[in-house]
């Protein structure tokens, strides 16, 4: 197993905010989904690795609350987009300037929350999501809560129950992780008719838990679909995850 030394910054608020990085070459910002880290999203799998051959510096951050960055049990740490804050926080202090830009699930709603919020990256990508995941993002999450409200409840073999094992082997502490879902905010279509970057939309096969990656990819100026074998939750272990992603970041951006 691939151990990456963690490096840590500070969010806009004091919060300590951990990543990680892999490669050389063109910063690429990767962020991971919910329940997930930087590690089991990007690393475990291969996709960092692969992306970082193909030239790029991966920049891996865990999101608040989850991972190796502080995980606060207050709700006042989990203010509306404070994870887009936080990745805007930690493009500064990388001090990156010409960058790409990427995601999974709950990550790839933050790329979009960033971008919206006036993040430049020459390449974006929404990986795991649909329209319906971004145009009503409050309110989501209803199968998460589930879990971690009743945890120790479920019956071996069942979806709760693989959700609240793989929560245990990363260390996930469920009143941090329900406060992360109360973080998330709409976006109106007029916003993503203002997003201009090339965006990759990447789905799996059998994966509609946030509705049609091919409608948010016709509600982007520039948004392009693509689909990779799996659901929601297997797709992301997917090969052709990151052989999508290395072949998107080689296309040259808008404008250049």
């Amino acid at each position: 197993m691939i151990d990456l030394p963690v490096r840590y910054i500070h969010g806009r608020d004091g919060t300590q905010l951990a990543y990680r990085e892999m490669g050389h070459g063109r910063p690429l910002i990767l962020i991971h989904g919910f329940f997930s880290t930087a590690m089991v999203n990007w690393v475990n799998y291969g996709h960092a690795a692969r992306i970082a051959a193909g030239g790029h510096r991966v920049i891996m951050p865990d999101l608040r609350g989850h991972g190796d960055s502080a995980k606060p049990r207050e709700a006042a740490a989990y203010p509306p987009d404070v994870l887009a804050e936080d990745g805007l926080a930690l493009l500064e202090a990388l001090g990156v300037r010409d960058y790409d830009l990427g995601g999974y699930s709950l990550g790839a709603r933050t790329v979009i929350r960033m971008l919206v919020r006036g993040a430049t990256p020459g390449h974006a990508i929404v990986a795991g999501m649909g329209l319906e995941g971004i145009v009503h993002a409050v309110g989501r999450g209803a199968f998460f809560r589930r879990v971690l409200t009743h945890l120790g409840s479920f019956e071996r073999g069942s979806p709760e129950w693989k959700a609240e094992a793989f929560l245990k082997t990363v260390g996930g502490d469920p009143v941090a992780l329900l406060h992360v879902l109360d973080t998330s905010v709409d976006t109106q279509r007029e916003a993503l008719a203002q997003i201009r970057v090339p965006v990759l939309v990447l789905v799996g096969t059998e994966d509609d838990d946030n509705g049609s990656g091919e409608a948010l990819a016709a509600a982007l100026p520039n948004g392009r679909y693509a689909v990779v074998p799996g659901n929601h939750m297997s797709a992301v272990t997917s090969p052709e995850l990151g052989a999508a992603i290395t072949l998107f970041l080689s296309t040259a951006p808008a404008g250049r």
